[in-house]
């Protein structure tokens, strides 16, 4: 009795022991799970150290799937740089493509310069005799013609002026009449002959006298076509003294007040005419051998301003002390009045022209993965191709290798190519 008493006691605590095990088992996987996992546990001596079958062949048949789908070893996709584009989206993005071959390389060297008026085509007006301004017509800024009227100024001096002048005049006729009675008298045997050869004498001074007059009237403006009129006009016009522009131009500066006194050296106007303008360029001692007279010149301005070209006319023979450098100057058309005088300007002087095999335009560099790439055509699409770049200037560059002759490559817009690889795939398509 006490040994079957203890088998009972046994089997009732291995039945709690067991039933502990499932409840647990159970509260974490379910059931059927449950009962996996003790059946799994019961066969566990028998396949422990076992392989399972087929292993090998899943991975076998996964690295198959990721290779046929562009994915690597760890299962992620290959980058493939590449951007296939339709024709609507080029035109859209800007997209422009060229043919590589050889071409023409200008060589520059750029130097300061500034915008200057043209000297020759600048005048400081000044009246020809002192006087008092009585109208001014003109301020600054004003647009003036050539001979147009300026200011009128109300001179003492000229007056006398026009008086001596038509006092030689009425002398020097009063002496051509004498003259002409003394010869008719000398010829009939009337008078005696030194009483003739005194009135030619008379003649001759007068007429000398007449002509020292007008030329100083001339010298004060006033043609002979005004002159042969003065004797008909009004007294009150004899103080009357017009100032005129030299020529086509504008008023730059002005320094003349109504009512103000003016000598015959006091600048009343400076009239400058803006159609052309000089480009003065500061040459640096190592360019000096490189920049000559001749060359062509590309002026830039930036700041919405478009650019312009010119020839140096002239390159000064020295040296500035302060300076260090020597001038070269362009004549520049400025018909439109773009270029103002002051302006600060960078001359791109063209030192060399060079034919070169295999040229691009700067625009089709793009700098991809730490390397200067070229995107060429392919049949899938476009791909960045590395090239080495030789000689430059600000448009063009030389490309030494990488690219062939013939190739299709973008000349514009390879930004948006580059953008988009660098971006990855946009899932659109585009990038493969």
């Amino acid at each position: 009795m006490k040994y079957k008493a203890k088998s009972i006691l046994v089997l009732f605590a291995v039945g709690l022991l067991l039933g502990g095990v499932w409840f647990l088992i159970g509260s974490s996987y379910g059931p059927e799970q449950a009962r996996a996992a003790v059946e799994d546990h019961h066969d566990h001596d028998e396949h422990d150290g076992d392989e399972l079958p087929g292993h090998d062949g899943v991975e076998e048949h996964e690295d198959a799937v990721h290779a046929e789908h562009g994915h690597d070893e760890h299962g992620h996709a290959e980058h493939v740089d590449i951007v296939d584009l339709e024709s609507r989206e080029m035109q859209e993005f800007g997209i422009e493509l060229a043919t590589a071959g050889s071409g023409t390389l200008e060589l520059h060297v750029e130097l300061p310069g500034e915008i200057v008026i043209n000297a020759d085509r600048m005048a400081h007006v000044v009246p020809r005799v002192p006087g008092i301004v009585r109208d001014v017509r003109k301020k600054l800024g004003d647009p003036v013609e050539d001979k147009e009227l300026m200011a009128v100024l109300e001179s003492r001096e000229l007056a006398d002026a026009k008086a001596e002048y038509l006092a030689a005049a009425e002398r020097f006729e009063l002496a051509g009449l004498n003259f002409e009675r003394e010869e008719r008298l000398w010829k009939k045997k009337v008078s005696a002959e030194q009483e003739y050869l005194d009135a030619r004498q008379a003649l001759t001074e007068t007429r000398i006298a007449l002509r020292s007059a007008e030329q100083k009237l001339h010298t004060l403006g006033l043609s002979d076509k005004y002159l042969k009129n003065l004797p008909g006009q009004p007294d009150v016009t004899f103080t009357r003294y017009e100032i005129r522009a030299p020529f086509d131009g504008v008023v730059i500066q002005k320094h003349i007040t109504l009512g103000e006194a003016l000598g015959n050296e006091s600048e009343a106007f400076v009239v400058a005419d803006l159609s052309s303008v000089w480009i003065d360029i500061s040459v640096y001692q190592k360019d000096l051998a490189t920049v000559r007279q001749g060359q062509m010149v590309r002026i830039v301005v930036g700041h919405g301003i478009p650019a312009a070209e010119g020839r140096i006319a002239y390159i000064g023979p020295l040296v500035g002390e302060a300076t260090r450098t020597a001038l070269a100057r362009v004549i520049l058309p400025n018909p439109d009045g773009f270029y103002r005088p002051g302006m600060f300007v960078t001359a791109q002087v063209q030192t060399a022209s060079l034919k070169v095999p295999l040229v691009v335009p700067k625009t089709a560099l793009q700098t991809f993965e730490d390397e200067t790439v070229v995107f060429v055509r392919s049949p899938e699409g476009f791909k960045p191709q590395p090239v080495k770049i030789g000689r430059s200037n600000t448009t063009r560059v030389e490309i030494v290798s990488g690219l062939n002759p013939g190739q299709t490559y973008v000349s514009e817009g390879a930004f948006t190519l580059k953008a988009q690889l660098s971006k990855g795939a946009f899932g659109d398509g585009h990038n493969h």
